[in-house]
């Protein structure tokens, strides 16, 4: 990024490429609707570049876009929340084009099937739990990020961020025992 904002722009395709395919697993994973996730994706892109010269190069450029992210999530949920027609929409699965970041492998029909079903899942149990300790556990999982990282982009201490971690999986858990394990 340092790079970037000293006039190589062509050099942000590379953070591009390297963050879209997390940042994409951890939108899709909040919004439900990987439509909605890629514009949330695209506008933070947009936003970091757009903001380049106010970059704070002593913190990492992934906290930073991290935190973006979220706070965009944060909005386009706000903005689908409030037209009804949309609320509807069933959550679509991700087209080839939206796994080009993913690793190519020889999946049967049934095994896409299967694997599209228990992130439906997933985004499902994740949405009830509080927003703070889903979003810590979409970080920690989805965006791999560590701790500390994830106290930075959620504007929080170190033992907040592990605690939301550790409260997001005790509570996941259960509502899975009450759920009767109809979960995978």
């Amino acid at each position: 990024m340092r790079a970037v904002q000293a006039g190589q722009v062509e050099l942000f395709n590379h953070l591009v490429r390297r963050y879209r395919g997390p940042l994409l697993q951890v939108a899709w994973s909040k919004l439900g609707d990987v439509a909605w996730a890629e514009d949330v994706v695209q506008e933070a892109f947009l936003a970091a570049f757009a903001s380049r010269d106010s970059y704070n190069s002593t913190f990492a450029f992934r906290t930073w876009i991290w935190t973006i992210l979220l706070n965009l999530c944060r909005k386009q949920w706000k903005r689908r929340q409030s037209r009804p027609a949309e609320q509807s929409l069933p959550m679509s699965t991700p087209t080839e084009d939206d796994r080009a970041a993913e690793p190519i492998t020889r999946e049967t029909p049934l095994a896409a099937l299967l694997r599209v079903e228990r992130r439906q899942q997933v985004h499902v149990l994740l949405n009830r739990l509080p927003d703070v300790q889903a979003d810590a556990l979409r970080l920690r999982f989805f965006g791999g990020l560590q701790f500390a990282e994830i106290a930075l982009a959620m504007d929080s201490s170190l033992g907040a961020a592990k605690q939301r971690v550790k409260s997001g999986l005790l509570n996941l858990a259960s509502i899975l025992r009450e759920d009767g394990g109809d979960h995978p």
